[in-house]
């Protein structure tokens, strides 16, 4: 898997903020860091990009698995990406701004079901695992 956080070395790219919805992310992979025992939850990272011939755009992010089946952003304003989001006239937006945009397009994206994938595919078999 591409590491995460290499997306913050990725080229910035310049998207106008009202049309932030449009990227067409793909997922391009996902990393299982830890797993959950009696000392904490699983986490890791997922990383989402536009790859085409002229931009490569993508967003990272760290996650937590809060109980079975239930994921979450760990730091919904820790998200990174070479976006460079744009108002109307050509400015870019401030952090907070950009935080907001960022989330609403990974709240379209269908990561939790991939990092499910992979939780699935990285953690140890148990005897006891529910087949569901």
């Amino acid at each position: 898997m591409i590491p995460a956080w290499i997306v913050f070395a990725w080229p910035p790219v310049l998207w106008q903020a009202s049309a932030a919805l449009d990227l067409q992310l793909v997922h391009l992979g996902t990393r299982v860091l830890t797993f959950g025992d009696r000392s904490g939850p699983c986490s890791g990272q997922t990383l989402w990009g536009d790859a085409s011939s002229d931009r490569s755009a993508g967003v990272a992010w760290d996650w937590v698995q809060i109980q079975r089946g239930v994921v979450a952003i760990a730091d919904p304003l820790g998200l990174i990406t070479n976006l460079q989001l744009l108002d109307a006239d050509g400015e870019a937006l401030s952090a907070t701004q950009v935080a907001i945009r960022l989330n609403e397009i990974v709240h379209d994206l269908p990561w939790q079901g991939e990092v499910q994938r992979a939780l699935a595919t990285s953690e140890p078999s148990s005897p006891a695992s529910d087949s569901a």
